[in-house]
């Protein structure tokens, strides 16, 4: 059985303790908040308790990185649509009804799956053997853009990037009615929902609930009963962009946990099929983790988006 890795040093910044383990180590702020979780963090000699709190530049650490978990999915040929690729990292535009990873319910047909076959296992494992590579997230029936990354340099670097909200991400959405004023920005911390724990929401502004979360929205096309909306996110969190279209009564159209279809349209996408919720990961940028060039990708609308859009015209 394979042992757990132990590192130890002192911290060079007073800040709060995972962010100083994060610049101290090759570790990311959520796998640091993970291994607080586990109590593998001792600071000082004693275990830590929370990621939030306020520890000195000079501190002792010691971090216990269990063994990597066991990697139970397999390399499966599937067909990507990669956009950008080299040692490094890969981008890829993923379909809509494709998982990322995974999971009860879905256990191959992933994109992890295909990206094992694809990059004969050179995937990071930063964050565990469970989900090689994934650094970021987009839901089952969202299409569009996200990026993988093939080493564990390129995974830390990415993920700083997240985590400091610097890499450029915007979605194209079709929402239900047209937002007055055309655009804005919703702010609203987003965490589970009391009602249903199935479901995110936006929760008060109680710091000790859910995560902070922006995002910038802009009109770009009035449709019937419906509008074609940009959204740029400051934050990523879990469903954000259909959680905050849906928090301000312009629910993404065909989404089937947050939306409610208006009555005028429910006949055209019964007759188009669109069971999904209108949301494409249209534009991603970021700086190469490793030779620091700065990366601009744009995915075009899948064909169900663009008939949806055509039909909705006005």
């Amino acid at each position: 059985m394979a042992e757990s890795e132990i590192i130890t040093g002192t911290l060079a910044t007073s800040a709060r303790l995972d962010k100083a383990l994060a610049e101290a180590t090759s570790l990311s702020r959520e796998r640091i908040k993970g291994l607080i979780a586990d109590g593998m963090v001792e600071i000082a000699g004693s275990t830590a308790r929370s990621g939030s709190a306020k520890v000195d530049a000079g501190t002792a650490f010691s971090i216990s990185l269990p063994p990597p978990e066991p990697l139970t999915a397999e390399p499966q040929d599937i067909p990507l649509e990669v956009v950008f690729e080299d040692e490094h990292l890969i981008v890829i535009d993923k379909p809509a009804g494709m998982v990322v990873h995974p999971a009860a319910g879905n256990r191959d047909g992933t994109l992890v799956n295909a990206l094992l076959f694809h990059c004969k296992g050179q995937l990071s494992g930063i964050n565990g053997i469970a989900r090689p590579g994934i650094v970021h997230r987009i839901d089952k029936d969202t299409s569009g853009l996200l990026v993988v990354a093939k080493s564990d340099a390129a995974h830390e670097g990415l993920a700083k990037q997240f985590a400091d909200h610097s890499i450029v991400r915007r979605y194209l959405a079709v929402c239900a009615g047209h937002p007055n004023p055309s655009s804005g920005t919703i702010s609203g911390r987003i965490g589970r929902s009391d009602k249903d724990r199935k479901k995110m929401a936006v929760l008060s502004d109680d710091a000790s609930r859910g995560k902070h979360a922006v995002t910038h929205f802009e009109t770009l096309q009035r449709l019937d009963h419906a509008a074609l909306i940009e959204c740029r996110l400051e934050t990523g969190r879990t469903h954000q962009v259909r959680v905050h279209c849906a928090s301000i009564g312009h629910a993404l159209l065909g989404d089937p946990v947050y939306g409610r279809t208006p009555k005028a349209l429910k006949p055209l996408l019964d007759e188009l099929g669109f069971r999904r919720q209108a949301l494409h990961a249209a534009r991603l940028g970021f700086r190469h983790p490793i030779s620091a060039e700065t990366l601009d990708f744009c995915a075009e609308l899948p064909r169900d988006m663009r008939e949806l859009i055509d039909q909705t015209a006005r």
